[in-house]
């Protein structure tokens, strides 16, 4: 198993089994259907392998890799942010201390530095970026780009830096290893989203939210919910410290929290009248798009696993 901790393995395994079906099942209806156009399905499945396969190489090369990997993901994001929220010109020379918090973020991040990781961009990033915008001169449009600077450097870098950060906690489950909680959040979220999809397909008929999101019905979301409260409660213990109880809130906590970080982003899109936050991504849209649930459960996650167990 090249060294990897069993319950990880078995959860890597799982994950490339589910592609594999995926891939199959893609081709099934291909084959079945050749009037039919497949093309967004095939481009999904694709990203999907080329994601996971960057992930897991990332996770299982080394601890260092993996959390260079998670910055400049968190780049990638701050960068697409920008680039659908309008900012003025004048703030190009603020942007650059927004881009310069993520190496910074994630060098706390690898030496555990917890105290400084967890104040350095609400507090210091947060006092920086609006002292630059006066020393530049201009109060037009001030309120509304520190607001969109503050906010973007908060969900894209803080939110998702929290992910990496799961990566340097001291190590107590020795069949999970340090990627276990890492492997557990990035399953359980994705997952989430999928259990919320379908059962909102199945059975959904009352809408919570259409102006944000029609799609989304209060079926889908308790169906979700209680999908992925059980299934944390089995791979919890397997993937984490947590015991099985707590492995259940946790599911709970990446279900809901998953749920509204998904309406945020969309929220976003629509004032903004896009479809997508970008194209980066074949099938899927701009890399916001995939990481619009861990902006909420990311934190949320890591806080409860740290003060449950550390």
């Amino acid at each position: 198993m090249l060294g990897i901790p069993l319950h990880s393995f078995y959860l890597i395994v799982l994950v490339l089994i589910l592609l594999i079906c995926g891939s199959l099942i893609r081709y099934r209806l291909e084959q079945s259907n050749p009037e039919k156009d497949y093309t967004e399905l095939r481009e999904r499945i694709q990203s999907w392998w080329v994601m996971v396969g960057l992930l897991f190489a990332a996770l299982l090369f080394s601890q260092t890799l993996a959390i260079v990997f998670f910055g400049f993901l968190s780049f990638l994001a701050l960068k697409e942010f920008l680039s659908i929220v309008p900012t003025r010109q004048t703030d190009r020379r603020v942007i650059f201390w927004a881009y310069l918090s993520i190496p910074i973020q994630y060098y706390w991040v690898s030496i555990g530095w917890y105290g400084m990781f967890i104040i350095f961009i609400p507090v210091y990033i947060f006092l920086l970026l609006p002292i630059r915008m006066v020393l530049l001169g201009e109060t037009k449009g001030f309120i509304r780009s520190a607001g969109i600077l503050h906010w973007a450097t908060m969900l894209t870098v803080f939110a998702f830096s929290h992910i990496a950060y799961l990566l340097v906690l001291p190590v107590k489950n020795e069949m999970a290893g340090y990627i276990g909680p890492v492997l557990f959040l990035l399953f359980m979220t994705q997952f989430n989203d999928v259990c919320q999809y379908i059962w909102g397909k199945k059975l959904g008929r009352h809408r919570i939210i259409p102006k944000v999101s029609p799609n989304k019905t209060w079926e889908g979301f308790l169906g979700g919910v209680a999908t992925i409260t059980l299934v944390a409660a089995i791979t919890g213990p397997l993937l984490t410290p947590l015991l099985w109880w707590q492995g259940m809130l946790a599911g709970m906590l990446i279900s809901v929290s998953g749920f509204f970080g998904d309406l945020v982003i969309s929220s976003v899109k629509r004032d903004l009248q896009i479809k997508d936050t970008g194209n980066l991504i074949p099938g899927h849209g701009g890399i916001l798009d995939r990481m619009d649930s861990l902006i909420f459960t990311a934190p949320l996650f890591f806080h409860f696993l740290y003060y449950s167990h550390y």
